[in-house]
């Protein structure tokens, strides 16, 4: 699976289009036989996967984050809703369709990725809907020390406010693979740092030491109770809340290029939220079904 398009960080447009085509061509594309490898890692081994890709859809990249339940059904796939700065020329747009928490086997699943920490209104949608474990990816090997501190002081935030745990996994980039993104020793710098993979309880503490640099494995053990624990004295969403006063109103519509108008026959049933446990949704929609309602039409016409 491809990595962030550090390219577009160091390299000027006009030099990017190779390794942009290169993203396109080995890209994820929901479902597929990769999301169906990963489902059948966690079906294998009871566990819940959080992965970060560059999605395909068509002629589209995204950045987007699948979550797997401990069976291998695919419970969520979410798109950063905007991508930032550089990633602008990668990524198009996520909808706030993907800005929903999930029942897993472990807890309530929220996940933001990156710099959409900075976007409060998208930290309280997943709050209000009682998230237990938040999963922030970032992409590391970025900026310098400063963006690992800017990111711990993010998600250690983000744990208070929100009474909740709170996993981070950056990226580690070697001097090789820095090599390999550019030769130019003045842009390499801005390939270093910022690394800071941890887990935050909702009291703000470290779980565990934080990973700044090199590769790693961060094990802790959630105490769920330390969510009551928290939110007894400061429930953003509950009694600290003032929604008389202060309210969050989303739509949480998937957006489409083209919206076809209701008709009088009827349609097939929605698809299923929830993946099966080979990860590919239930009752995907078909050019087939397509099909069998233009001949509805038809028939109605006579």
């Amino acid at each position: 699976m491809p990595w962030y398009p550090y390219f577009s960080f160091v390299l000027p447009p006009v030099l990017s289009g190779k390794e942009h085509v290169r993203l396109y061509e080995e890209a994820v594309t929901v479902p597929s036989a990769a999301t169906a490898a990963i489902a059948a890692a966690a079906r294998e081994h009871g566990i819940v996967v959080v992965l970060g890709i560059n999605e395909r859809d068509h002629g589209s990249l995204y950045n987007t984050q699948l979550v797997f339940d401990a069976d291998g059904s695919l419970i969520l796939k979410r798109r950063k809703i905007t991508p930032t700065f550089h990633e602008r020329m990668i990524w198009g747009q996520g909808d706030a369709s993907g800005l929903k928490v999930v029942d897993s086997r472990i807890g309530r699943i929220g996940a933001l990725a990156c710099w959409e920490h900075y976007n409060p209104l998208a930290r309280y949608a997943l709050m209000a809907q009682h998230e237990e474990i938040h999963v922030a990816q970032f992409p590391g090997s970025m900026v310098g020390p400063i963006f690992a501190e800017q990111i711990e002081v993010t998600i250690r935030h983000h744990a208070l406010e929100s009474g909740c745990f709170v996993v981070n996994a950056t990226g580690w980039l070697t001097d090789e693979q820095i090599t390999s993104i550019t030769p130019d020793q003045s842009l390499q710098k801005a390939l270093r740092g910022g690394c800071m993979t941890a887990i935050v309880s909702p009291e703000g503490k470290h779980l565990a030491p934080p990973i700044t640099e090199g590769e790693g494995i961060l094990i802790a053990d959630l105490d769920m109770s330390l969510i009551v624990k928290r939110k007894r004295m400061m429930d953003s969403v509950g009694h600290y809340a003032r929604p008389e006063l202060l309210h969050l109103v989303m739509d949480g519509r998937a957006t489409a290029p083209m919206i076809t108008p209701q008709t009088s026959f009827e349609t097939a049933p929605a698809s299923s939220e929830r993946s099966n446990p080979d990860g590919y949704l239930d009752n995907p929609p078909s050019d087939r079904d397509a099909d069998q309602r233009i001949a509805v039409l038809r028939s109605e016409a006579r």
